[in-house]
């Protein structure tokens, strides 16, 4: 198993999850350089069965760096799994399915936290379309009260990562299916755009402009 943390001082809280043998990368995903580094400490640590893109913040300037550009760059350089599964949100369905003039670099805050879910699921679709061979998902964990969620929340926390789990790692045929927008181990509808391929296609474009680094 590896883990990631945002700083050296963050990893100390992953202690419990190291001593029982977890090994931890550390770097910022709203700094691309520090993205880049996360990537190589994931490839010098081996080739990976599944990779969780769980991270995001829910405001301000970072959030298409960490919620799209991070999961898109990380994607492009980390050597490729067997299964990839990307956090979606219900609110993708508020997103505006338009790349042009958002500033992926986080200088200014042009996207909100809807349009960054739109983003990454669109991303996750691509990916099932264009890596045949490769398990690619989103999945909504509902309002479940984490750091993000707050303590009001009235999701169930388990039931919240649970999907992501059972699509990490389950043996059911269902977990290995590509191309799924879940919640709670059942299919929802995604947005239309996200099944659209010339809007998934103009966000790779996009963003491998922004990162040097394309999808092969």
């Amino acid at each position: 198993m590896i883990v990631h943390a945002r700083s050296a001082e963050r990893e100390a809280a992953l202690d419990a999850l190291l001593d029982r043998g977890a090994s931890a990368v550390v770097g910022d995903l709203a700094d691309l350089e520090q993205t880049r580094a996360v990537a190589d400490q994931v490839n010098r640590l081996g080739p990976l069965d599944a990779v969780i893109h769980n991270a995001g913040v829910l405001s301000g300037p970072h959030v298409l760096p960490v919620n799209v550009v991070a999961p898109y760059l990380l994607t492009a350089l980390i050597q490729r799994p067997q299964r990839l599964v990307y956090l979606s949100s219900d609110m993708h369905h508020g997103g505006r399915p338009d790349v042009a003039g958002l500033d992926w670099s986080g200088r200014q805050a042009t996207g909100s936290y809807s349009d960054s879910k739109l983003l990454v699921t669109t991303l996750a679709f691509a990916v099932a379309r264009l890596w045949p061979h490769v398990c690619s998902n989103a999945v909504d964990p509902g309002w479940v009260p984490t750091r993000m969620g707050g303590p009001g929340a009235p999701g169930d926390l388990r039931l919240g990562h649970l999907t992501q789990e059972w699509l990490a790692a389950g043996d059911a045929p269902e977990a290995r299916t590509s191309g799924g927008y879940w919640h709670h181990q059942a299919l929802r509808t995604p947005h239309p755009a996200v099944l659209d391929p010339q809007f998934q296609d103009a966000l790779l474009s996009a963003l491998a402009r922004f990162t040097g680094a394309a999808l092969t």
